[in-house]
């Protein structure tokens, strides 16, 4: 068995079908199936149950798992750790969303930076699902998202709360106008905002990420929900403006990370984490 052949067999357990791993992977369907027949040959048990859902981990597959995990763990800490400078002793892989990367990422940056100075850290922007997958695989060590799904072998962790407040390149706005931007910031967001707004007619603008809101309404004006620790230093700026009396929602924080921390700076790394967010 090889790395691939493990990277491969976690991306469908990520995914939950051959196709979807395939299609992540940058691989033909073929090219899958016939690694995990090779793996499936060489541990000499069935590993998937392929049906029109997708593929279901048998019971060697649940147990084949965590060695996948760790031998994919091991030779990415190996390709990040051989060449390093000798005064590093780690790596630490951090993801997150774009949002959270907004002062509070680079702040822990900064904390790690001074606690750590043998680390060496390695930050990524994405969404949950490559987050997870990456969490799964073992190639990422912390994931900050808002909506995480749970996976055998991680913790997710509620770090805090964000507020999500209406902004407006306006003064003067009290409601979504015809220039609103909506921002899909997940589920439980989707289902407040229609709530509160039951009347509004589909937004003529939506984007994945409140970057690219914000960006559209400093060149072409607008409104959208931001967190709060984004809005406010551009508020504060007289760049944009909170919009009276409109609802605000509470958006919870999670960071996700194996149970099993294998990577010595772990412990100070999550603690810097939670400082920082009663803090927030």
């Amino acid at each position: 068995m090889d790395v691939d052949q493990a990277r491969t067999f976690l991306a469908i357990t990520a995914y939950g079908s051959f196709l979807e791993a395939a299609r992540h992977l940058h691989l033909t369907q073929s090219t899958v199936s016939a690694r995990i027949q090779r793996l499936e040959e060489e541990l000499g048990v069935r590993l998937f149950v392929r049906n029109r859902a997708g593929a279901i981990l048998t019971i060697g597959g649940r147990r084949y798992a965590e060695y996948a995990k760790r031998l994919v763990l091991t030779a990415e800490q190996a390709r990040h750790h051989v060449g390093l400078p000798s005064r590093y002793r780690a790596t630490l892989g951090v993801g997150g969303r774009i949002a959270l990367w907004e002062g509070l990422l680079p702040s822990w940056v900064r904390w790690m930076r001074r606690q750590a100075t043998d680390v060496a850290i390695r930050g990524e922007i994405g969404f949950e699902e490559d987050l997870m997958h990456r969490l799964i695989e073992g190639t990422l060590d912390i994931g900050l998202m808002y909506s995480p799904t749970h996976s055998p072998g991680l913790v997710v962790e509620h770090l805090f709360d964000e507020t999500l407040l209406l902004v407006s390149s306006r003064s003067g706005d009290t409601h979504p106008g015809d220039d609103y931007i909506y921002v899909e910031w997940g589920p439980a967001f989707d289902i407040q905002h229609t709530q509160s707004y039951p009347d509004l007619e589909p937004p003529p603008q939506v984007v994945s990420v409140g970057w690219l809101g914000v960006q559209l309404m400093l060149t072409n004006g607008g409104a959208c929900y931001l967190p709060a620790r984004m809005a406010e230093p551009l508020i504060a700026a007289g760049r944009l403006y909170a919009v009276a009396d409109a609802p605000r929602y509470p958006h919870p924080t999670y960071m996700v990370y194996p149970k099993d921390l294998d990577n010595p700076v772990m412990p100070l790394a999550l603690e810097g984490l939670r400082s920082l967010a009663r803090s927030t």
